[in-house]
């Protein structure tokens, strides 16, 4: 990795928006999610597969035009081109969640506190933790190409 992909990479600025972002991708996972549970009784499984898609793409239209508003080539192919990298490193994250998440489970411990197992619980925001920075860095060198990357 060269050491302006680095520099571009460690922008405190540029991570802050794409954690920015990543929370408004939450809240729309979440609503949708909800919504076609709750409203249309789709299977959960389902509903969580179409509000994780509709997330990436709200994030992927912020992240266009904001946090990578000056990188990345402009015109309809290049756009569909990131749009399809994007959703390919995104899918690497919930990979990488599902693989934090059952290593805890794995592992057999219990920490059980006000009658509620917090080891369940502590998976969760390491497992988001960690897809977040692969998501960064992936999306910053594979789909928008910052630096040269």
């Amino acid at each position: 990795m060269s050491e302006r992909t680095l520099s571009a990479l460690l922008s405190g600025v540029r991570f802050g928006k794409f954690a920015s972002v990543g929370a408004v991708g939450a809240v729309f996972d979440v609503t949708t999610t909800t919504a076609l549970i709750f409203l249309f009784d789709v299977l959960n499984e389902y509903a969580k597969l179409v509000g994780a898609e509709v997330a990436i793409v709200v994030m992927f239209v912020i992240n266009e035009h904001w946090t990578f508003a000056d990188a990345g080539e402009a015109g309809l192919l290049p756009t569909l081109r990131r749009f399809l990298t994007s959703n390919l490193v995104r899918s690497g994250g919930l990979a990488v969640q599902f693989l934090v998440v059952r290593a805890f489970r794995e592992a057999g411990f219990s920490y059980v506190v006000l009658g509620v197992d917090v080891w369940e619980l502590l998976p969760i925001p390491f497992a988001i933790g960690a897809s977040m920075l692969l998501n960064y860095v992936a999306e910053s060198v594979f789909t928008w190409r910052i630096a040269g990357g």
